[in-house]
């Protein structure tokens, strides 16, 4: 028989790694069954107040004699017990186990976990309609991601291989040659991405938590993210993994036209007409809102989106634009925005003189204006359209401050590739 195995929340902010987790307890699985194809990384929700940090379940597929399930279930167990943050008051782990034949049911389910706010009590549901076996530690909230990341379906999907850091390196900085990540990405691009920043000179594929990762490739294809791994130096690897995601796809986002209202915890595409222009608050974080079909809706750019910053303070009243990104505090921050159209702008200045050219100079109040060299007269300013440095089109944040789910515009516009 072939059974799901799904996990989730087994990390906390000190260590530990739900896809690293995965990895050993399927190492452990090859002695009573055997994984079919590779497993599954699903980002989930990335708006929930109590994730640990990327917000990601795994599951993968397993063929097995039925006779053997809970030998499964015990390896599962075992595996849960030594290596999760249980003493961590925020980790809460769930294991499914789930019949390959009851996949499609949970498609719904699934998707609403990546895109709203689910309880416990709805998974917990779920697993009792349909009968599926389930270990539960602590509060279990690990079950509401682990149900959803065996029932997601994947239109769209993306490729990761992680690399693990041998154990007596945890908790330890991390050694890497980083222009060899600069060369991964020169070699591999577009086929894979975010692996560098070029304009900030930084490694993203590298992460800074406490966690027992090493570095992470993505791309379009298994072919392709192997090739940026053998490409890169680093300290010595002790295990990889490659998984199929959902990374990069901006499964996260809900179009306006789907709701009624926007709120807190889900992440939207809202177009709209700037009516209050951008500023800025200490920090460099920016600002600006729009008019909507919603009413006035707040937009954020924050300190570390750097550069693209500076498409936003280039907006003014009147630009149509589309934003994308999460809602929290009643604010959208932005991961990407479309310039749909870019109003007119017009300031009023005093006239020219039509004999030297130069600006004339007021005379007072409501006496118009006079050219102190030609002594030529006008009586009303003059209007004079502003060039506008802002092209229509797609801008996003640098890879530096891109989210996991979040869509690069590569994938958006550039040539798209089949993976194996």
């Amino acid at each position: 028989m072939k059974v799901w195995v799904g996990i989730d929340d087994t990390d906390s902010t000190k260590g530990m790694c739900t896809t690293y987790l995965a990895t050993l307890m399927i190492e452990r699985l090859e002695e009573v069954g055997e994984t079919v194809g590779f497993p599954r990384l699903i980002r989930l929700n990335p708006t929930i107040p109590y994730k640990t940090r990327g917000n990601g379940a795994v599951s993968f597929l397993i063929d097995v004699e039925e006779d053997r399930m809970d030998e499964v279930i015990e390896i599962a167990r075992e595996t849960i017990e030594r290596y999760a943050e249980l003493k961590d008051q925020n980790t809460h782990p769930g294991v499914v186990f789930v019949n390959e034949d009851l996949v499609d049911f949970l498609s719904e389910y699934s998707l609403r976990v990546v895109r709203d706010f689910v309880s416990l009590d709805l998974a917990t549901f779920m697993i009792e309609k349909f009968d599926i076996r389930y270990l539960k530690f602590k509060k279990g909230r690990g079950l509401i991601g682990a149900l959803a990341s065996v029932g997601l379906k994947l239109e769209d999907m993306t490729i990761e291989v992680l690399a693990y850091r041998k154990s007596e390196r945890f908790g330890k900085k991390r050694e890497f040659d980083k222009e060899s990540f600069f060369e991964a990405d020169y070699e591999t691009y577009p086929l894979t991405w975010d692996t560098v920043d070029w304009m900030n000179d930084v490694v993203v594929a590298v992460p800074n938590s406490p966690d027992p990762v090493l570095f992470g490739i993505r791309g379009e294809s298994a072919d392709a993210v192997m090739k940026a791994f053998e490409i890169v130096k680093t300290e010595p690897i002790d295990k990889y993994t490659i998984f199929i995601t959902n990374q990069g796809t901006d499964m996260h986002l809900i179009h306006e036209n789907e709701v009624e209202k926007l709120e807190n915890y889900r992440s939207y595409i809202v177009r709209g007409v700037v009516n209050v222009e951008p500023y800025e608050i200490r920090g460099g974080h920016v600002f600006f809102h729009i008019r909507t079909r919603f009413g006035d809706v707040k937009c954020a750019a924050f300190e570390p989106t750097k550069q693209f910053r500076n498409v936003i303070r280039s907006l003014r009243k009147g630009d149509v634009v589309e934003v994308y990104g999460s809602m929290k505090k009643d604010t959208i921050n932005l991961e990407k925005i479309k310039i749909v159209e870019v109003a007119d702008v017009w300031v009023e200045e005093n006239p020219k003189c039509p004999k030297c050219g130069k600006r004339m100079e007021s005379v007072g109040k409501g006496k118009g204006f006079r050219c102190k060299r030609c002594k030529t007269k006008a009586f009303e300013k003059v209007l004079r359209k502003v060039k506008r440095y802002l092209d229509t089109g797609f801008y996003e944040v640098p890879p530096c401050a891109r989210r996991h789910l979040s869509k690069p515009l590569i994938r958006m516009v550039g040539k798209r590739h089949i993976f194996r």
